[in-house]
């Protein structure tokens, strides 16, 4: 279990990270693509991509195994505002003593290849292929699916920021989910160790992660920037994610009607069913068949909680609001 230890200081220093963190999805999915479980949730993404890696991209599994120790370096601080190429350009310049203490610590569990020596060493050609490797796998695993990966993430965040409006903080950490359990001052956490993180004034950044899987994760080191990186709903049709990533074009023909657009603009922030079956005066069905085409389309996702829908725009419907918008201003 983790124990994560508030004072009162640290109330007032949680935050929500503003998207997914480019590094953290990386490093859980390379993780979570040589698990066995989540075959509901993942199993499908894993016969899409085991067999489009290559050998650049699976140079990553021997330093992120499905179980055990991962070197923090993998995943700097930087927020999910960041590009993959800032983050990568952030951990080729991790300092030496950091390489060393992070692999030392990661081979007392388990052997290393050959090659990690010249990496805890700081040697530049090395940390150079570990930056190619990331961000080759990226584009061939996880590129084609990052708008999609990136909506529910938003929609995630969309919940906590109504649990903090509802109830606080307090609220907010008390409704994380099945995997935490908050009894002030402390928040206890699913976890595969005893481990204990004390914020001491720093506050917490809690990072919502599609990849994460099966429990929350943070980092070894409790000195650096206190950060908790948990999982969200895995409600998601790979089979629609292009080799681009861009939405069904058949669907997008489909999105017409002035009902249509008003309820893509009510869910810009987020809405319940019921909350847009009584703002537009509408049923129930009617709603959901909206999101369906909506959904479909790419342009609106869903996340349940507790037997309740919320639907939140993602960034391409916001974009087409904004666009409209803008037209109408002309």
């Amino acid at each position: 279990m983790l124990r994560v230890h508030f004072t009162s200081e640290d109330l007032t220093r949680v935050r929500i990270a503003s998207g997914p963190d480019h590094l953290w999805e990386i490093s859980n999915s390379v993780q979570t693509l040589q698990r066995r479980d989540g075959a509901r949730e993942f199993g499908e993404w894993r016969r899409w991509a085991r067999p489009r890696l290559s050998e650049s991209s699976r140079l990553l599994s021997p330093l992120l195994p499905p179980h055990g120790n991962s070197p923090d370096f993998l995943t700097p601080s930087h927020g999910g505002s960041t590009t993959l190429e800032a983050a990568v350009d952030a951990l080729v310049r991790t300092p030496r003593p950091r390489l060393r203490a992070d692999l030392r610590r990661v081979a007392a569990s388990r052997r290393l290849p050959g090659w990690t020596e010249s990496l805890a060493g700081g040697d530049g050609v090395t940390l150079k292929r570990l930056g190619k490797a990331i961000q080759t796998y990226h584009l061939e695993a996880l590129a084609p699916f990052w708008r999609r990966v990136h909506a529910h993430v938003d929609a995630d965040r969309v919940l906590r920021v109504r649990s903090l409006m509802e109830g606080g903080t307090e609220g907010l950490l008390a409704g994380l989910g099945p995997h935490f359990r908050w009894h002030s001052p402390v928040l206890e956490v699913d976890y595969p160790v005893d481990h204990e993180l004390r914020l001491d004034g720093r506050g917490l950044t809690l990072q919502p992660s599609f990849f994460c899987w099966p429990t929350p994760i943070t980092l070894a080191d409790a000195e650096l920037p206190p950060v908790l990186v948990y999982p969200i709903d895995h409600a998601m049709d790979w089979t629609r994610a292009t080799a681009d990533g861009r939405p069904d074009d058949s669907a997008l023909g489909a999105l017409v009607g002035h009902t249509r657009a008003a309820v893509l603009k009510a869910v810009r922030t987020g809405s319940s069913t019921v909350e847009l079956a009584r703002h537009l005066d509408v049923t129930h069905p009617a709603v959901s068949q909206h999101m369906k085409v909506l959904r479909a389309a790419g342009l609106v996702t869903t996340v349940r909680r507790a037997g309740r829908a919320l639907h939140v725009a993602t960034a391409e419907g916001r974009a087409l609001l904004r666009s409209c918008e803008r037209g109408d201003d002309g």
